[in-house]
């Protein structure tokens, strides 16, 4: 009987040792994995410095594969941003036309709030340039944005230029690529356009008045 006890409790002792190091966290290596980036992976910083990638195993270059586009880029703009000095691409971008010639009312009102979170706080929720940025001066921004409607420069700036501000920053704006799709910028310009539209149609009736003054002073 005591021989069956001493066997027991050998035999439990063994069973003991076993489950603590099944549950110890010592780390175990496998003797290969298959796809190790898939099995293990590696932390990416957004704004760390990725030059040196290659030389730690990473084959990743953050460009999409050539030939292809991601769904949010359905509308590929084949101009590119001009060398410091240069303006040849921004001239060029004056031929491209808006794929949004029109839009619907839904994708009006669309437009007008990507306008008004993205681009109103300078240029104005009228599109005159005077936003709560500069508000007449008072603002944070010294310097006047640029009067969408109302301004000859702006108005006849064709859409495809526009685009290209939009897409890569001119003068004192910044690029809103990282904001705005391709999609949503278009968008934006039509919706500009549109009031643009409306400014030149609204300006045709005070003329008469213009007429009445212009005939006094000849008196």
């Amino acid at each position: 009987m005591n021989r069956i006890m001493k066997n027991t409790s050998i035999i439990a002792c063994l069973t003991a040792v076993v489950l603590l190091a099944a549950c110890s966290d010592v780390k175990r290596k496998p003797g290969s994995i298959y796809m190790p980036d898939m099995a293990y992976s590696r932390a990416y910083e957004s704004y760390a410095d990725h030059s040196n990638l290659a030389e730690k195993g990473i084959n990743y270059t953050s460009m999409p594969v050539a030939g292809t586009i991601s769904r949010e880029e359905d509308m590929p703009f084949h101009i590119a941003k001009d060398a410091a000095g240069d303006t040849t691409n921004y001239t060029a971008s004056k031929l491209v036309k808006n794929p949004y010639d029109s839009l619907s009312a839904k994708d009006m009102a669309e437009s007008e709030r990507l306008y008004l979170v993205n681009c109103g706080i300078c240029h104005g929720a009228n599109l005159k340039g005077n936003g709560p940025l500069y508000k007449d001066g008072d603002g944070p921004y010294a310097a006047k944005p640029a009067a969408l409607v109302g301004d000859a420069k702006y108005e006849a700036m064709p859409a495809g230029q526009m685009f290209y501000s939009v897409a890569y920053g001119k003068n004192l704006m910044g690029s809103y690529a990282s904001q705005l799709s391709r999609k949503q910028r278009w968008m934006i310009i039509a919706y500009i356009k549109s009031k643009q539209q409306e400014g030149k149609k609204a300006a045709p009736a005070s003329a008469p008045v213009a007429t009445v003054i212009a005939g006094i002073a000849a008196k």
